[in-house]
């Protein structure tokens, strides 16, 4: 059992790495390299939303509040892992990982209800535009956002605390990040969280999935009806959502399976999964937004023609 007995904190150890003591430098730069695109490409875009009047639109608002998640997500995973590479041994204390797991799934579950509100805004721009000011107000918004952070923290919280109070046998996290392989340390899985955590994977996960599915579905519908212009608009404002969502699924789906149905995939495979899962969204998502969107595109255009023209000046 690897515990600090003066402070009676548990440690656990990081066993997810693959050839690590022959490419820790290399993982260090690219990772490095990487968090720095993703703070940097997140950053640039919330900041032109911010800036930008044209963009205080809800739809914008809700693409940067994804962006902030996308911020925070990353750096609740790349620092921890940053100082892994250059340490001789992969450990964290367990409320620590506790701690990144909450924030971790958070954050995740929250994207599910952004895209939710995404999804309802872009329904009520095109199937309801003359109705739009008087339904998507700021005040509809903030409730949106409130929703998204809150109830997703709660019942992660729920579950992180029940998680905490389980006795482990297992010091051993065949993981790179403390994410749902933190299950396979207990020594008996609590029958209250297993029920707490798929009701709360139906609510978090599940029931936003199925009425953004629905909503584009109605979406798609009438503007199969509808002018080419109208056809046009749709395509360009869900198309990136849509591509977000998908991917995002995907890769939420096998965090889960690997971890509640203890599949047994090769450790190689995991690792690169693993990576996929905290790299894909916050690095591109950015720049499927910043290139799809057509305004977000033109206010980047200016953003770096003019620092190109600084440069040039100085």
């Amino acid at each position: 059992m690897l515990m600090d007995e003066e402070l009676n904190v548990t440690y656990i150890i990081l066993d997810g790495h693959v050839e690590f003591n022959k490419y820790r430098f290399v993982y260090f730069f690219m990772m490095f390299t990487l968090y720095i695109l993703i703070i940097c490409s997140n950053c640039i875009i919330i900041y032109l939303i911010c800036v930008h009047r044209n963009l205080h639109e809800p739809m914008y608002i809700f693409i940067a509040a994804l962006l902030v998640n996308s911020v925070l997500y990353s750096t609740n995973i790349y620092p921890k892992l940053l100082t892994d590479f250059l340490s001789e041994t992969q450990i964290i204390s367990y409320s620590a990982c506790l701690f990144q797991f909450f924030i971790m799934y958070s954050l995740g579950c929250s994207e599910f209800f952004i895209l939710t509100g995404m999804a309802y805004d872009r329904y009520v721009a095109i199937c309801k535009p003359l109705q739009y000011p008087t339904i998507m107000t700021k005040t509809t918004v903030s409730i949106f956002l409130l929703i998204a952070w809150l109830v997703p923290a709660s019942n992660i919280a729920v579950l992180a605390i029940g998680i905490a109070k389980s006795k482990l046998c297992s010091f051993h996290l065949k993981s790179i990040i403390c994410n749902n392989t933190i299950y396979t340390l207990q020594c008996v899985r609590s029958r209250l969280v297993t029920v707490f955590g798929i009701v709360s994977y139906v609510d978090l996960v599940i029931l936003p999935i199925v009425f953004i599915v629905f909503t584009y579905t109605k979406i798609f519908i009438i503007t199969y009806r509808s002018c080419k212009e109208t056809k046009k608009k749709a395509a360009e404002t869900c198309l990136p959502h849509m591509l977000v969502l998908i991917t995002f699924s995907c890769l939420g789906v096998y965090d889960v399976i690997t971890a509640r149905l203890e599949i047994d995939f090769p450790k190689t495979t995991h690792f690169i999964m693993t990576l996929q899962i905290v790299l894909y969204h916050p690095l591109f998502n950015p720049f499927i937004y910043g290139l799809k969107m057509k305004e977000i595109y033109k206010h980047l255009q200016r953003f770096f023609s003019s620092k190109n023209d600084l440069t040039h000046q100085i």
